[in-house]
């Protein structure tokens, strides 16, 4: 069985993650970027319920609420942190180097994406996630030939 969270808490997430690449581009701030990165890196590894900003919305937040009404599998979220870490990184490393338009441009991409998932509740990691679930299923037995059966190719 999967892991099932809150999905109010992702969106939550991404509100203020939407805030933090909103600053980063308006300052360059190389360190909050990093920051959020880091931030990326706890979702991946500890899970959403056990990052900084899920555990902001599980006691901040989460008690002023009802229940949910119902719960989402984590596996997707999960991923969308990874891709938005593998977007942080990557502007880190435009700033870094120098190269101001990289580190914009990342940021850009990551504020376009905390958007859509904060405000419009539409996840581009997630359906990255399920997109690629739907192409590469994973390890699935070929069946084997029935006996006394020909294969016509």
């Amino acid at each position: 069985m999967q892991n099932q969270i809150d999905p109010r808490g992702p969106r939550f997430g991404a509100l203020i993650t939407m805030v933090v690449f909103a600053v980063v581009l308006v300052t360059s701030s190389i360190w909050l970027l990093a920051a959020q990165a880091l931030v990326f890196a706890a979702g991946v590894t500890l899970g959403l319920r056990n990052s900084p900003y899920g555990l902001l919305y599980r006691w901040l937040v989460r008690p002023r609420l009802g229940p949910p009404k119902e719960l989402e599998a984590e596996a997707p979220p999960r991923f969308a942190q990874g891709v938005g870490l593998v977007i942080s990184l990557i502007g880190v490393a435009g700033y870094a180097a120098g190269y101001q338009p990289l580190g914009m441009a990342a940021a850009a991409a990551g504020l376009l994406a905390a958007v859509l998932n904060g405000v419009f509740g539409l996840c581009l990691g997630c359906e990255m996630y399920l997109l690629i679930r739907r192409i590469w299923p994973g390890r699935q037995a070929l069946a084997p030939a029935e006996p006394n059966k020909e294969v016509s190719l």
